[in-house]
């Protein structure tokens, strides 16, 4: 038995029902559901100069430690790229950012987050004025 460090690795979740432990990667060409584990300790580790949707599924962030705010991008006002709703997470709290939904993070201090996705189309903006 080898345990897996979450932190450098990421599991693939196969669609018959395997789980897949491999080195991490960020690319978008990783096809089917995907876990990950991050620590992050600044803002910068979030990357919130960055806009993100996933285009192949929701995507779920979990707090394990720490606290983070999701960013989503206000859909209701098209004229404003900027305007933004947020959900507070804390420790053993988590969100579902739906399918296609712009969205950023930014820390409230130190946190290990969890994120289960569909990387395979992942699209990136650049917030206006970073």
């Amino acid at each position: 038995m080898t345990a897996v460090d979450m932190y450098t690795s990421m599991f693939r979740l196969g669609e018959d029902g395997a789980v897949l432990a491999q080195e991490r990667r960020t690319t978008p060409d990783l096809e089917g559901w995907t876990m990950m584990t991050l620590h992050v300790e600044r803002d910068e580790d979030a990357h919130p100069e960055v806009w993100e949707q996933h285009t192949q599924g929701d995507e779920v962030t979990c707090v394990l430690s720490g606290g983070v705010r999701v960013y989503l991008r206000d859909e209701a006002d098209p004229r404003d790229p900027e305007g933004e709703l947020v959900a507070h997470l804390g420790p053993g709290s988590a969100y579902v950012v739906p399918r296609g939904r712009w969205h950023r993070l930014e820390l409230d201090g130190p946190s290990d987050i969890m994120a289960f996705t569909r990387v395979s189309g992942t699209q990136l903006e650049r917030r206006t004025g970073w």
